[in-house]
């Protein structure tokens, strides 16, 4: 199976790779069925703002996804939510991501609380290898038409690198809820 390339980057077998990633996304890849579809491609940390690394890399930022993480309170319950959306778009976290996690308010995650409990880094964060589950109470939201990229572009869990991977396999991480019109 080759590796999914795109732009001016070069692809590398992510799994051959784990010092261009965060440990909590190798440690997810090293356990994925569809891993050997994942390469990791080194970028200028400087420019890991999706604009910026498609503008230097030649990527078409329809080709990049996000990952946001929101948050929300019932009943004294706090319920959190990563969102991937295409880069192109913006998660709707006013109304469907609010009506997703059943709360009265949604809003993006501290900065500084996102980097501690997901262990990346910011403008890093990725939808591999974050703490989802019961035990969290995280959920991973990911927008229908994330799955249409031919080859996906989204974090590694730190600035010096992105993942690419075929975008339908985004529908088949760990926990992935896959919801149609989560980017508007």
């Amino acid at each position: 199976m080759s590796l999914p390339h795109i732009g001016d980057l070069l692809s590398l077998p992510a799994l051959e790779h784990p010092g261009l990633l965060a440990e909590p996304v190798a440690r997810e890849l090293s356990g994925w069925e569809h891993a050997g579809e994942v390469a990791v491609v080194e970028i200028d940390p400087d420019l890991a703002d999706t604009a910026a690394m498609s503008k230097a890399y030649d990527v078409p930022l329809t080709a990049s996804a996000n990952c946001v993480v929101v948050s929300g309170r019932r009943g004294g319950e706090e319920r959190v939510a990563a969102c991937v959306v295409r880069a192109d778009t913006r998660a709707d976290v006013n109304n469907l991501v609010k009506r997703r996690l059943d709360v009265r308010k949604a809003s993006f995650l501290a900065m500084e609380r996102a980097v501690e409990e997901t262990h990346m880094e910011y403008g890093g964060i990725t939808p591999v290898g974050l703490p989802l589950g019961e035990e969290t109470g995280w959920r991973l939201l990911v927008d229908a038409a994330c799955l249409d990229i031919e080859v996906a572009v989204i974090g590694s869990g730190v600035r010096r690198s992105k993942l690419i991977l075929p975008g339908r396999r985004l529908g088949d991480l760990p926990g992935a809820e896959v919801v149609e019109g989560l980017g508007t």
